[in-house]
C-alpha cells in the first residue's frame, strides 16, 4: 500500500519538496473515510482504456464516473495495485508524510507545477474555480 500510495504521490506532483505534504493530505482522506479522488489515477484508467500516448491535460467530470478499481473518485482507499514505479522520494514521504489539516489540493496557476492546499471545501472550491477559468482561458479542454 506504501509503494501504491507513492506512486499516486508522483504522478501528483514533480515537485519533490511537495511530496511530502500532498502525501499527508491523502493519508488525512483515508484516515476520514474520504475517497482519495486522485486525477493521477483517473488518467491511468484513461491511458490503460486509450493508449498510453492517449494525452490527458485535463480530467472531465464524465471522467470521474468510469468504472474502475483504480478510480479513487467512486472507491475509497488505495488502488489494487501501482499506477507507477515511484522514485524513492516519494517512497520517503508516504513514510514522512507532512502532518497537517489539508483534506484537498488543486494546481497553483500562479506557481505552475505547484498545488494549493486547503483544509475546507469552502477554500479548495475557490481555488479549482480560479483553475478551471485559467484552463478555460488557455483553451485546455482535454
Amino acid at each position: 500500500q506504501v509503494m501504491a500510495l507513492a506512486a499516486i504521490v508522483q504522478k501528483e506532483t514533480a515537485k519533490t519538496i511537495e511530496r511530502p505534504v500532498v502525501a499527508g493530505l491523502y493519508l488525512n482522506r483515508i484516515k476520514k473515510g474520504i475517497p482519495l479522488q486522485a486525477d493521477p489515477t483517473i488518467i491511468y484508467i484513461l491511458k490503460e482504456k486509450n493508449g498510453q500516448d492517449f494525452i490527458v491535460k485535463r480530467v472531465l467530470y464524465k471522467d470521474l464516473e468510469i468504472k474502475s478499481p483504480y478510480n479513487t473518485y467512486l472507491n475509497r482507499g488505495i488502488p489494487p495495485s501501482l499506477i507507477a514505479m515511484p522514485d524513492i522520494s516519494s517512497i520517503d514521504a508516504v513514510l514522512n508524510y507532512k502532518k497537517h489539516n489539508y483534506l484537498y489540493m488543486c494546481a497553483n496557476i500562479d506557481k505552475i507545477g505547484f498545488h494549493e492546499f486547503a483544509s475546507t471545501l469552502k477554500q479548495h472550491n475557490r481555488n479549482a474555480k480560479k483553475y478551471q477559468h485559467w484552463l478555460n482561458k488557455q483553451g485546455i479542454n482535454r
